[in-house]
This record gives structure tokens, C-alpha cells and sequence, in this order.
């Protein structure tokens, strides 16, 4: 199989990450033993040997799990129906440190409260993990919901961009 069909493991302080590239865009990254099934492809170790844009990918990742990064900047290509890229693209606007709840969210999609379910199943689906921040995303009453890659990691998280904004406000006063 050709190295575009592949995917890639990165190891991380969270576990495992695979990570996968279509053309010239990270169009997948899902952790290892996450419960949801990943696409058929070949798994190599994520290398010197890997496509630029996946080692680019792997040392933004490792940034921001080491706090030194808030913001991907990376070509994305998340593939699905159209509701649910709305609702990716809305994720990219939660600033890191911040969260809103799903039903926050479908307001902020132009839709109201009763269509927070459709929102969080978009939420849920999204294959970019972390660096499209679903993990952001948290319930009504503010407890933390469905996470794919589970609730600890995202709560590591959520923990680890509190830490960053914290520092952040800290170095400007």
C-alpha cells in the first residue's frame, strides 16, 4: 500500500495518536485505542521517512501537548456531510482554554438550543482530534461528555490549555 493510504503513529504524553494525509491535508488524527474504528490502511511508525506535512503535523502536535502551542497551522481536509463541517469549522473558533456547551455551539451556528443533540453528533464525529478541538465542547451543566478519545484525555486537555492561557495572562501583566 502506498504511503498515502497509510497511517501514521505518533507516541504522546495522552497515548498513542495515528495521523493520516490525503494529498496535500491532515485529514484524520484519532488516538490509537480510541473505541471508534479507523479506515483501513497500512499503520507505520511516524518517522523521519514520513511525509512532510505528517512530520509537520507531529511536531505541532508535540508542541502543543508539551504547552507551547495554542493554534494548528496546518492545511486541513476533514471529510463528511456538510452539517458537520459547519459545525468543525465552528470548533476551530473556541479559543484554546475556553469551552462551550453543545447547545452554546448550535447557537453559535445560527440554530437553537433543541438542535444541540445534532451538534454534539457532529461533534463526536469529527476526525481531527485536538487539532480541530472538539475536546473543547463540554455539557450544559458543565460536566464533560463524550470525548473519543475519552473522558480523562479530555479532560488532560482541557487542563493542559488552562495551564497555557493561565501562563499566557501571567507573562502579560
Amino acid at each position: 500500500m502506498s504511503a498515502a493510504g497509510a497511517w501514521y503513529r505518533l507516541p504522546t504524553p495522552l497515548g498513542g495518536l495515528l495521523l493520516r494525509a490525503r494529498a496535500d491535508a491532515l485529514c484524520a488524527v484519532d488516538f490509537e485505542q480510541a473505541p471508534r474504528a479507523r479506515a483501513p490502511g497500512e499503520l507505520r511508525e511516524l518517522d523521519a521517512t514520513a511525509p512532510r506535512l505528517l512530520r509537520e503535523a507531529a511536531a505541532q502536535l508535540d508542541e502543543f501537548l508539551h504547552g507551547r502551542r495554542s493554534v494548528f497551522e496546518l492545511p486541513l481536509r476533514a471529510e463528511g456531510p456538510d452539517f458537520a463541517r459547519r459545525v468543525w469549522d465552528a470548533l476551530a473558533g473556541i479559543p484554546a482554554g475556553s469551552s462551550l456547551s453543545y447547545a452554546q455551539l448550535a447557537l453559535r451556528l445560527g440554530l437553537d438550543r433543541a438542535h444541540a443533540r445534532a451538534v454534539a453528533r457532529a461533534v463526536g464525529a469529527n476526525p481531527l482530534l485536538i487539532v480541530v478541538p472538539c475536546h473543547r465542547v463540554i455539557g450544559s451543566d458543565g460536566a464533560l461528555r463524550g470525548y473519543a478519545g475519552g473522558i480523562e484525555r479530555k479532560r488532560a486537555l482541557l487542563e493542559l490549555e488552562q495551564r497555557m492561557h493561565a501562563a499566557a495572562a501571567r507573562a502579560v501583566r
